[in-house]
């Protein structure tokens, strides 16, 4: 399928609640579809080591711990030296990776990247990404859960990591960059709003201005910026949101036999809309800032998602995300 250079992704075979068949299943998915991904397995050596042997395009790196989700991030890093989230960006720090994917805990992911892969120079706070489905393309909203609490310029940073991500793994040429707030005049919201408003007209290419809640799924930027807490919430309701309207839809076109009946031609359609809000379709969510690709997956990953994930890894690798945040960054 592609040509493109080889790329290496390690893949935390240990990691989310279907550990590991359906993250092995999604690696054969992944590997199927990109002939040029190398995929390193870490994880238990019973079960990365079969699976490894059946594949060229596999290593096996067995490990003998695993971080649970219910573990304390920053300090089972510490003491789980040997877990598959630690050696996978382990591997990534010494350059034998291009990119880490995991879908166990978050916080421990973000902490062994932020403490092992170090942040880029001059990056003051890495960030969490998430793409959006929009009425159009689809749009990288960050900081989504990293940073409950951020400054001015924190966001300003975002700003250009969200755009280079844009640019690198969607292929967007100018991002255009928003900012979340509750009005679209500069005047409007908090102070971390106003000033950060400052800021980027002054200093991000693109910038189009404040956006509010209601646009964020308009398809009218490429980049939504917001400070952590802000991000998550968002996400959240959006999610939970899709989720009741997907399944009123599901019960409305099967509540009787003319609406079955219905249903069957919209079928396709309504497959296609499931498709567009799926997280999985996009899967997994890339820590920025770091210096490293890591894609942190959800924790019911499921193999699609996974092998989506892998691919995703795969172009911010190729793409040089995290030489092209560190030029974003030095340059501004």
């Amino acid at each position: 399928m592609s040509e493109s250079r080889l790329v290496t992704v390690v893949i935390d075979a240990a990691g989310g609640d279907n550990a590991p068949n359906e993250v092995l299943a999604g690696v054969t998915l992944a590997l199927a579809e990109d002939p040029s991904v190398h995929i390193i397995l870490t994880g238990p050596a019973d079960v990365v080591v079969p699976y490894a042997g059946a594949s060229e395009r596999v290593e096996a790196h067995p490990t003998t711990q695993v971080i649970e989700m219910d573990e304390h991030p920053a300090n089972s890093v510490r003491t789980k030296k040997d877990s598959s989230i630690v050696v996978g960006c382990q591997l990534v720090k010494e350059g034998k990776a291009d990119a880490f994917f995991s879908a166990g805990s978050t916080g421990a992911c973000m902490a062994a990247a932020t403490l092992i892969m170090g942040r880029i120079k001059a990056v003051q706070r890495p960030a969490i990404a998430t793409v959006m489905p929009t009425a159009g393309p689809p749009t990288i909203m960050l900081d989504v859960g990293a940073n409950a609490d951020c400054k001015p310029e924190h966001l300003l940073q975002f700003a250009f990591m969200g755009a280079a991500y844009a640019s690198v793994v969607l292929g967007v040429v100018g991002p255009r960059v928003a900012l979340l707030n509750i009005g679209e005049e500069p005047t409007k919201g908090s102070m971390l709003a106003q000033e950060s408003h400052q800021l980027m007209v002054a200093r991000v290419p693109n910038f189009i201005g404040n956006i509010e809640g209601r646009d964020v799924l308009a398809g009218v930027t490429d980049v939504i910026v917001t400070d952590g807490f802000t991000g998550n919430v968002a996400l959240k309701l959006l999610e939970g949101t899709s989720k009741i309207l997907l399944a009123q839809v599901r019960d409305a076109i099967t509540g009787s036999p003319v609406a079955k009946t219905a249903a069957a031609v919209l079928r396709p359609a309504l497959n296609r809309l499931k498709e567009r809000l799926d997280p999985d379709t996009y899967g997994g969510a890339p820590l920025l800032g770091v210096d490293g690709v890591c894609i942190i997956g959800h924790g019911s990953s499921e193999a699609r998602a996974v092998s989506n994930a892998i691919r995703v890894a795969a172009q911010a690798g190729r793409g040089g995300l995290t030489d092209q945040i560190a030029q974003a960054i030095a340059e501004n």
